[in-house]
């Protein structure tokens, strides 16, 4: 969680937030690519086990996004989803007390959570970090893939 940390504090120097630029901060704070360049710009990563992605949609937006924590139920290894879905809140939690902790704590600010955020997230955090939208979440895609931790850093699309 302290790479991910970092790298957040890192982000927020970088106006406006590009791929480029993400993955520039990538390379110099140690990440390893993974070989999943987009138009010419590196935008897998990791570091100590945390997977980092770059994602660029249209209209400029950008999204750097992490997975802290990853647990499969697919390999029938839980038999308590439940207790996999409580795992994880309690990892979302342990990485929300180091934000808090962090020098990112004086940026951010509280953001309203939406309906999608409701319907997409098991347990979900919330922030605007200078303009931009900062989301950690806990998440399950479908129900044979894993449940996650992860943590998003959006920058909209310009006006």
């Amino acid at each position: 969680m302290a790479a991910v940390i970092a790298m957040l504090e890192d982000l927020r120097g970088i106006a406006p937030l590009t791929a480029e630029g993400a993955a520039a901060r990538f390379s110099a704070q140690g990440w390893t690519p993974g070989g999943k360049p987009r138009d010419g710009v590196e935008t897998s990563w990791d570091k100590d086990g945390v997977g980092g992605w770059i994602q660029t949609f249209g209209g400029g937006s950008v999204v750097v996004s992490f997975a802290v924590w990853i647990r499969d139920v697919a390999s029938g290894y839980f038999d308590d989803l439940d207790a996999v879905y409580e795992q994880g809140e309690q990892a979302l939690a342990d990485f929300l007390r180091a934000i808090e902790q962090s020098s990112l704590a004086a940026h951010l600010v509280e953001a309203e959570q939406t309906t999608a955020d409701g319907d997409e997230f098991i347990a979900v955090r919330k922030w605007t970090l200078d303009g931009r939208i900062l989301t950690a979440g806990v998440i399950q895609q479908d129900t044979d893939l894993p449940v996650m931790v992860v943590v998003a850093l959006e920058e909209p699309t310009p006006a």
